[in-house]
């Protein structure tokens, strides 16, 4: 075997090795568990544990832990060893079914958003058999859902389970009306581009503000930026290249699909693609992504900034959701095939995720919504907060058409002309792609652009799974009623593209006139994440939520507790940050260069700029100081706005100041000082 194919899963308890370690009626058991999403059998779970034990002990585990996902947006683990006594001073090895099935962290620590009193400590953990479990750092990871004593969920994973199996469920209704007997199962699949930053680590850790929030709170703009394009696609310089040498390797060995990695268009920003997969695998694996490239970075000298916005001026970062629908037959549900306006099958499928991104709007942008991503959205690298959808001309004409019961004639076979007899010709795409759209059509999946590259793509893709869900119901109500179902789906199909058809826009979604044609078609346009996350609970959404079983009221209700409390957190730690760099560093800074110019009290005032910042400098941080206390809304509108102001005045200053005086690294320090 090849490098590659050597350590691909080497440290993945996958099927390969379970094949090859479980007795076959116990392999077999297990996987109808995994493939059909069957009750796990009991009773395979002490041979399972064992041999999951011995094969993680071979390579070199000492503990194990069940891997969580809780709705702090990031990982959780609690390690044991693989230790019981026999006897005064001796132990074994062991590895019993009960621990692996099930865990009991302590669940009052993790945020519940009221689901839980600081005195009711007990939760649980349970082993998820649909994804692999893994060895990382010498300890068997497997991953879990999470739940407190009374049954509340309080993870992502549990949730996103639930959704798949509601879309699975609704999508099969279709399928069996369209002769596909043979399916047994349909699951999202999903491929999620993670964008990044990486800066030296002697420069972060001279700033407390990427050490403490993640982003820059001040920065003036550097000479260059990024106005030359020169970074995108670019020759990867040494340090980088290694990096990401290593990152792959590290990633390949967990089992991630690891295959592109380049350059993004800002300095000192990157992004990895994975290979799609199951969105329950992507999940966990995206999560896996992110603690690794923390981890390798700091191997080479370097920090990873998983924040949407860590620089002004230059572009943040986001997390392209690549989302589509497969059988376990093989079929891409959203592939249109070589004439998609003949592909009845092709247009429900269409017309359902149409129908589900209009309907809910809301709930999309509720799922990227944070104060990080609130500095990102709309900006020049990312869509803006209206959703909307890119369909391209082809598919637009095919739904335009069917909408005035036209013909659709197709824009035939085109292939793309150099000029150059020695470049091959090859065959055009049949439309462009629109990289400021919010959920673009890419050819045989829906690519949402708008998640944070910092945030769990579980929660965009509950909603994705639980919306299509609820319109494939819905079709499926009227289908499976029908006396004539060719003609009933035709008419059904029509009527979507016709009742929502608005959602549909392939243009500029930057142009100010984009804002005021969505307003005309009644589009939702939350312009902060606080005033979207206010309607997570609206009665529409709790009611498709519970109809599906994915959240109960109470549930949902505690999801928007945490993002509220959550935001607010963030901005009032940014506020104290400010406070601190300003009071300890900038202002004296800024009066040690101040001396240095002027020589005298006297000559100081004649000078006045830099005193003249001194005293907006102080002004300002009076008024953050008084702003510092509130809810979530007061934390925008006032706090927030008192740090911009504060920021403006202090950025202008470390123009006006030596950079020998001047005590935190510059941008131009921060984005180019990797070779």
């Amino acid at each position: 075997m090849s490098g590659i194919e050597a350590i691909f899963g080497s440290m993945v308890f996958n099927e390969s090795v379970m094949r090859s370690l479980l007795p076959h009626d116990t392999y077999d058991k297990l996987q109808k568990t995994i493939q059909e999403g069957r009750e796990l059998d009991r009773s395979i779970a002490d041979v399972v544990a064992n041999a999951m034990k011995d094969w993680a002990v071979s390579k070199g585990a000492t503990h194990f832990t069940h891997w969580f996902q809780p709705l702090t947006g990031i990982t959780a683990e609690k390690h044991d060893a693989f230790l019981t006594p026999t006897g005064p001073g001796s132990v074994v090895m062991e590895f019993s079914g009960k621990e692996l099935i099930r865990g009991e962290p302590d669940a009052s620590s993790f945020p519940s958003g009221g689901l839980r009193a600081t005195f009711e400590a007990r939760g649980y953990t349970a082993w998820d058999p649909t994804s692999y479990a893994f060895i990382k750092d010498n300890t068997l990871c497997i991953p879990t859902a999470f739940c407190s004593y009374t049954g509340s969920v309080l993870d992502k994973k549990t949730p996103l389970l639930r959704s798949m199996e509601a879309l699975n469920c609704q999508t099969l209704r279709i399928l069996k009306l369209f002769g596909h007997a043979d399916v047994k199962r349909v699951f999202p699949t999903v491929g999620a581009e993670q964008e990044y930053f990486l800066v030296d680590k002697s420069v972060y850790d001279r700033r407390p503000d990427l050490k403490y929030t993640g982003r820059t709170l001040f920065g003036a703009r550097p000479s260059k930026g990024q106005e030359l394009d020169d970074q995108y696609f670019g020759a990867l310089k040494t340090r980088i290249s290694l990096f990401m040498r290593e990152l792959d390797e590290e990633l390949w060995k967990l089992g991630v699909f690891a295959k592109t990695e380049h350059n993004e268009a800002a300095p000192a920003q990157h992004e990895l693609a994975p290979i799609f997969t199951n969105v329950n695998i992507a999940t966990d694996h995206n999560q896996l992504t992110m603690e690794l490239l923390k981890k390798v970075a700091v191997k080479h000298g370097l920090v990873c900034l998983l924040h949407e916005k860590p620089f002004a001026g230059v572009n943040g970062s986001g997390k392209h959701n690549n989302w589509s629908l497969a059988t376990d037959t093989g079929l891409n549900l959203l592939e249109p095939g070589k004439s998609p306006a003949e592909n009845v099958q092709f247009l429900l499928f269409l017309g359902a995720v149409m129908k589900a991104v209009d309907e809910h709007q809301d709930l999309l942008r509720i799922t990227v919504a944070s104060a990080g991503n609130d500095h990102r959205l709309g900006a020049s690298e990312a869509p803006p907060a209206i959703v909307s959808m890119f369909l391209g001309c082809e598919l637009t004409s095919v739904v335009e058409a069917i909408t005035r019961k036209e013909s659709y004639l197709g824009p035939g076979k085109t292939y793309m002309e150099t000029g150059l007899g020695i470049i091959p010709k090859f065959r055009k795409d049949t439309t462009d792609r629109n990289r400021t759209s919010p959920f673009a059509f890419t050819g045989n999946k829906f690519e949402f652009r708008m998640v944070g590259s910092s945030f769990s793509i579980a929660d965009a893709n509950i909603v994705l799974n639980t919306a299509v869900a609820d319109q494939l119901r819905q079709f499926a109500d009227e289908l499976e009623a029908a006396d004539d179902f060719a003609l009933r789906v035709g008419k059904l199909i029509r009527r979507t593209f016709r009742e929502h058809s608005r959602i549909i826009f392939n243009g500029n979604n930057y142009a100010r006139e984009w804002v005021e044609e969505a307003e005309r078609r009644g589009l939702l346009n939350y312009r902060s994440s606080v005033d979207a996350i206010v309607h997570l609970t609206d009665e529409k959404n709790a009611k498709l939520f519970e109809r599906h079983g994915v959240f109960t009221g109470t549930e949902l209700a505690s999801r928007q507790d945490i993002m509220l409390e959550g935001y607010l957190k963030i901005i009032h730690i940014e506020a104290l940050t400010m406070l601190d760099m300003v009071r300890r560093e900038v202002l004296p800074a800024v009066v040690s260069y101040t001396d240095q110019l002027a020589g005298a009290a006297l000559r100081k005032k004649q000078l006045g700029v830099p005193s003249a910042h001194e005293e907006k400098l102080i002004a300002k941080l009076a008024a953050l100081t008084d702003s510092i206390y509130a809810c979530a809304k007061y934390h925008r509108d006032v706090i927030f706005a008192t740090m911009q102001e504060l920021r403006a005045v202090t950025d202008e200053t470390e123009l006006c100041v030596s950079a020998k005086c001047w005590p935190y690294p510059s941008y131009g320090e921060m984005l180019f000082s990797v070779m």
